[in-house]
């Protein structure tokens, strides 16, 4: 069974036609009845595919072990979208912010500066956007660190990068399996193969 929820449309319901210019990043919290995790790329809409067992699972898995190991004015949240530019808004599946750039509960998004850490976790649907689109536009919009994770044998397995402010690029700077040691954006331990336990619970 799918983790997604579920969003059905009649079958009257008018698809959204983007104008001439393309969608911009406003448009997103002004049209009515999106999918759920609709991102836009270029000013194009991008809808979600249902979410796997895996996706679901490592999300939350990294929400709760970021947020345990995380200084205390930072703290990471899922699915919330990253405001590039004006025709980009994608939604990185995790990202670590900083306490002071929550706006209230009726917040939307979020600006790169107040980036330390954008993650993806890749899908079938997504595996060009998060390995060379996504990327290119965070790093280019100054996010300090990249991971891109990915599956192999039901585990996650992680991509660390880290941004060179002189070419606004990402250099990979580690492939981790079953365990994550890093000591940027913050020191982090991080046994994987947790990931995929059930009942765990961050320390």
């Amino acid at each position: 069974m799918s983790a997604a929820r579920e969003h059905v449309q009649d079958e009257q319901y008018p698809w959204p036609r983007p104008p001439a210019e393309g969608w911009t990043a406003d448009d997103l919290d002004r049209l009515p009845d999106l999918p759920p995790h609709t991102e836009l790329i270029d000013g194009n809409l991008v809808f979600m595919s249902p979410q796997t067992r895996f996706h679901a699972r490592t999300i939350h898995f990294l929400v709760q072990v970021l947020t345990a190991l995380a200084p205390e004015h930072l703290e990471a949240i899922a699915e919330m979208t990253l405001n590039v530019d004006r025709r980009n808004r994608p939604e990185p599946d995790v990202l670590v912010v900083p306490l002071d750039a929550d706006t209230g509960p009726r917040q939307t998004s979020f600006h790169p500066s107040d980036v330390v850490l954008a993650v993806e976790v890749v899908s079938e649907d997504s595996l060009e956007r998060d390995r060379e689109i996504k990327p290119v536009k965070y790093a280019q919009a100054g996010v300090p660190h990249f991971w891109r994770v990915e599956e192999s044998e039901g585990l996650p397995v992680v991509y660390t990068y880290e941004r060179d402010p002189a070419t606004r690029t990402y250099g990979l700077t580690g492939i981790h399996h079953k365990q994550l040691v890093v000591d940027r954006p913050f020191a982090m331990d991080i046994d994987l193969t947790a990931a995929g336990r059930r009942g765990f619970r961050a320390l």
